[in-house]
């Protein structure tokens, strides 16, 4: 019998791995915030509800997307870039106690490299995150309380930024001038990488680990964006001159080669 995969928040990442798992064999429901996009799944093989989890508690019944579930992947966008003073930990603690309650043992939390600070420089799951801003250290909190949750099973991944399909940042940063960090390393990771990441963790039941899922290689954000931009046929931005004193923030794994033995897909 195949194993069911519920998937919190069916997005951009949450659909393609939807979609990836559908064709192993698995058994894949999912959550969606919006009633419209819940029927367009429904329409495309998907059992999809209806969740919202707010300040004040969850909207929607998230008991059936946990009933009879195998692996629960939260991919839960936290919504903080805004400075929009959304308590994310609350949120999730009710997602939480909601799991705990349930019959699901194995959790895959999605976060992000965000936990880390910029002066920290080369870090690897080895290192303790020291987050600089409020949406990195809300991140860390939550990624605490599902890792150290003694009624299930969790793993961290934390997802550098993520490109692939349409979502190319450099399209956001074209023609622009006199950007700040142009020495700084990009640390990213293509969307059919991350949907490998996770299959891998699925498939293996490499639960109860920290994955830091970037890319191996690290370019400078003023050669790598240049390059992009010339293949993409867009003007190139133009990054100021730095400090070459200055530390930026280098994220590498050892989880994913030593544990889940990962071969990435794509390269920069």
């Amino acid at each position: 019998m195949s194993k069911t995969i519920a998937i919190a928040g069916m997005g951009w990442l949450g659909l393609a791995l939807a979609s990836h798992l559908k064709m192993l064999g698995y058994s894949v429901k999912g959550s969606v915030t919006g009633e419209e996009k819940a029927t367009d799944l429904r329409r495309n093989g998907f059992h999809t509800t209806t969740m919202v989890i707010t300040e004040s508690g969850i909207i929607g019944p998230v008991e059936a997307l946990l009933a009879d579930t195998d692996c629960l992947v939260i991919m839960i966008p936290p919504g903080l870039r805004r400075q929009s003073g959304s308590d994310f930990v609350l949120k999730m603690s009710y997602l939480l106690s909601a799991v705990e309650a349930s019959e699901v043992r194995n959790v895959i939390l999605v976060s992000s490299t965000s936990v880390y600070g910029d002066d920290q420089g080369r870090v690897t799951e080895q290192d303790v995150p020291r987050p600089e801003t409020q949406a990195g250290k809300q991140l860390l909190q939550v990624e605490q309380l599902f890792f150290t949750s003694e009624k299930i099973d969790a793993t961290i991944v934390r997802f550098g930024g993520l490109f692939g399909g349409s979502r190319q940042p450099v399209r956001y940063l074209a023609g622009r001038t006199d950007l700040n960090n142009g020495d700084a390393p990009v640390n990213l990771i293509h969307r059919a990488d991350c949907v490998g990441v996770l299959t891998e963790i699925i498939k293996q039941e490499a639960f109860g680990h920290i994955f830091n899922a970037v890319l191996p290689s690290h370019p400078m954000k003023r050669e790598y964006y240049r390059n992009v931009a010339a293949q993409l046929d867009l003007v190139p931005p133009k990054y100021a001159t730095g400090d070459s004193e200055e530390v930026f923030k280098q994220v590498d794994s050892i989880n994913l080669d030593s544990v889940l033995n990962y071969s990435f897909k794509h390269k920069l």
